[in-house]
């Protein structure tokens, strides 16, 4: 068995020995406090603990799989996504073309660009090209009323959806010096990281939160919860470096950098949903409300992170 098998395994059975002791932990919960499901909060808990369950389960086959199987994961996401922002969007009739193009044109093309490893076109394709010729498709049918907004949601859908989020199987193309076949170990790394910034934000406001950081976006984020989050995701991700090609402050630096970024991304997230009206982006996964609920950190977090590795550690 190779290094990076042995060690991708080794995370995988320490992220479920977590799932294990919080599954106790939620089951002794709702035994003594909630044994007729009437507390909210613990049935909650435990909705999000068996969805993660499945998140994790699913990633640990897409990781075991190899490159195909993540690529074909994550453009999966992409299309959940997508149609869970499309949702909530301006777009009219006069848009099903250029809909249809992002769908299935677009989305393919750039997670086949990401698969072949071709990062002078996938690192363009959408902010320049797919910006450019969807809007001529719109235009083409003629109808003019709201045309910007439309054209600009579904542009924004893109960014967000689909190229922000290719850059997480993007870090499997990453030619690193002595890193050789351990790329998908990067990707445990940043979804570790941004994940649990955001439990451990959450879990820091519960308990010490006291100044909120943005009523009128995220009513339940604290500025305790912030610090006491990224501190905590900066110290878990320096525990970390020995997954990746980096020391253990370099380690620290880069975790601190991807959750601030996935904080800020939350934040971007909750505003759209705050202007369109709705508590969650959708329901496609129990306990945590929509796939965008889940990859909103990650995706404003993966193209820096991406980058960063790409310029300092990357020799292509």
């Amino acid at each position: 068995m190779s290094a990076a098998a042995s060690d991708l395994i080794l995370l995988l059975i320490g992220v479920g020995g977590v799932l294990v002791f919080a599954s106790t932990i939620g089951f002794i919960l709702q035994r003594r406090l909630s044994p007729d499901g009437s507390n909210a909060v613990i049935e909650n808990l435990n909705a999000r603990i068996n969805a993660w369950w499945v998140m994790v389960i699913l990633i640990g086959l897409a990781f075991i799989a190899g490159r195909i199987g993540v690529v074909v994961l994550f453009a999966f996401c992409s299309f959940a996504a997508l149609r869970e922002f499309i949702t909530l969007t301006n777009t009219r009739r006069a848009d099903h073309w250029a809909l249809a193009a992002a769908f299935f044109v677009v989305l393919p093309v750039q997670y086949y660009l990401i698969a072949i490893e071709w990062y002078g076109l996938y690192s363009i394709f959408i902010p320049v090209y797919a910006f450019l010729f969807m809007p001529i498709l719109a235009t083409l049918r003629g109808d003019t009323e709201r045309f910007l907004i439309r054209i600009a949601e579904v542009q924004w859908a893109l960014m967000i959806c689909v190229f922000c989020a290719s850059h997480v199987p993007a870090l499997l193309s990453l030619d690193i010096a002595g890193y050789e076949g351990r790329n998908v170990l990067l990707i445990a790394f940043l979804i570790i990281v941004v994940q649990l910034s955001d439990v451990l934000q959450y879990v820091w406001g519960k308990l010490f939160g006291k100044t909120k950081i943005a009523p009128r976006l995220s009513p339940s984020k604290t500025v305790e919860g912030f610090v006491g989050g990224v501190a905590s995701a900066t110290l878990i991700g320096a525990s970390l470096w020995w997954i990746t090609p980096f020391t253990p402050l370099q380690a620290g630096l880069l975790a601190f950098v991807i959750a601030i970024m996935g904080f800020f991304g939350g934040l971007v997230m909750s505003a759209i949903k705050r202007d369109r009206g709705v508590k969650d982006w959708g329901y496609l996964i129990g306990g945590h409300g929509g796939l965008i609920d889940r990859l909103d950190s990650v995706v404003f977090s993966a193209p820096v992170f991406f980058h960063i590795v790409r310029f300092w550690w990357s020799a292509t």
